[in-house]
């Protein structure tokens, strides 16, 4: 053979279609996760919020185009608004230390920039709102800085109602309707994650907007408290809101969720409320956990913590890993697209589950 022939032949087998790496098929697509973070849980707890290059890289490599990342008080000892003004400062700094990297997201026009600009937008959200004191009008104070949404309970109770670990399950209070008309008044988002039946069946009722679930999973697939009802799911829908299904432990009664039981949940709740309301909202990083056998012993006195603070809801344990296993890292939701393509939905359907939702979702409480 000489070397003509050898050019030549090369040639073909790089433009032949088989041989050609695979498309990427989160390519163009905006890629929402509505609870989440970008952290390394290799080093966790840093003294401040910081983006790391290794942060940064894995973002970019994942296609995430925006996410919820949690800030302010969500339980312990620190009080709550002190602490969540104080981290709004903090992550303001962070974000303009890296204006290349990174947006805060305050309107859904934010994150067709954040897109545009091969950013990652930035939402500021809070998982409690125990930062209300006995003043709903402080909602007005952090919808200025730049808070675009707010889950009215964790786990336990609070003067708005209570969490979903709480056994009364009270529903939503005189003072938790005021708030959630403050919400309403400044459009930010009212998230019923973390939240007992009643409170979030009431807040439905009561906001004059569409609610979210921002990050939760089916309690019909695996009856846990952290997941919702069918009757939680479907209010959240026909009222036009949106739910994201999270990568947890509590998709399996084993505590050992998989992929697959990702993929249950999602086909579960587009059942429910239709495609149109779901979405994906993990409740994790995209930087992995890079040993397992080293992290077990970290996982231990995070749950002894979390147990001691008595918001551990039942599904956690010391061996429970708070994400799942087979979905982790950057390729998390191409491996998920590919999951859901193989079940039979279209490009267009998991288009709208990976963010389509969330933005259609954003417009109507925060306008375009």
């Amino acid at each position: 053979m000489n070397r003509r022939t050898l050019l030549a032949l090369s040639a073909a087998a790089a433009a032949s279609p088989a041989l050609a790496a695979p498309a990427d098929p989160i390519a163009g697509m905006t890629v929402i996760n509505a609870l989440g973070g970008l952290g390394d849980p290799n080093f966790p707890d840093p003294p401040r919020p910081e983006l790391t290059p290794r942060i940064l890289a894995d973002a970019r490599a994942s296609g995430l185009t925006a996410v919820n990342w949690t800030i302010g008080y969500v339980a312990g000892p620190q009080e709550p608004f002190q602490q969540s003004v104080a981290d709004i400062g903090q992550f303001d700094a962070m974000i303009r230390q890296h204006p290349r990297d990174v947006i805060k997201v305050l309107t859904a026009a934010d994150i067709a920039r954040a897109k545009a600009e091969k950013k990652v937008g930035i939402i500021y959200g809070f998982q409690n709102a125990a930062m209300m004191g006995d003043d709903p009008a402080r909602v007005d104070i952090f919808a200025d800085l730049g808070v675009r949404i707010i889950q009215l309970t964790y786990n336990l109770r609070n003067q708005l109602g209570d969490g979903s670990i709480v056994p009364e399950g009270r529903g939503l209070t005189e003072f938790g309707r005021k708030v959630v008309d403050r919400l309403n008044a400044n459009r930010v988002m009212v998230d019923l994650s973390h939240s007992g039946r009643q409170i979030c069946l009431d807040a439905i009722q009561a906001s004059k907007q569409p609610i979210s679930i921002n990050h939760t999973g089916c309690r019909a697939l695996t009856d846990l408290p952290r997941n919702k009802t069918d009757e939680e799911l479907r209010g959240v829908a026909e009222k036009g809101g949106f739910v994201g299904v999270y990568f947890m432990p509590f998709l399996n009664l084993s505590g050992h969720a998989r992929a697959v039981d990702v993929v249950a949940h999602v086909e579960h709740a587009l059942n429910v409320c239709g495609e149109d309301h779901v979405g994906i909202g993990t409740d994790g990083t995209v930087t992995p956990i890079d040993d397992l056998d080293k992290y077990a012993d970290a996982l231990r006195k995070e749950h002894e913590d979390r147990k001691a603070k008595g918001i551990a809801a039942p599904g956690e344990r010391a061996d429970t890993h708070p994400f799942v296993d087979d979905l982790r890292g950057p390729d998390q939701f191409r491996k998920l697209y590919r999951l859901l393509a193989e079940r039979g939905h279209k490009p267009a359907r998991i288009e709208k589950i990976f963010g389509g939702n969330f933005v259609r979702y954003a417009k109507t409480v925060w306008g375009a």
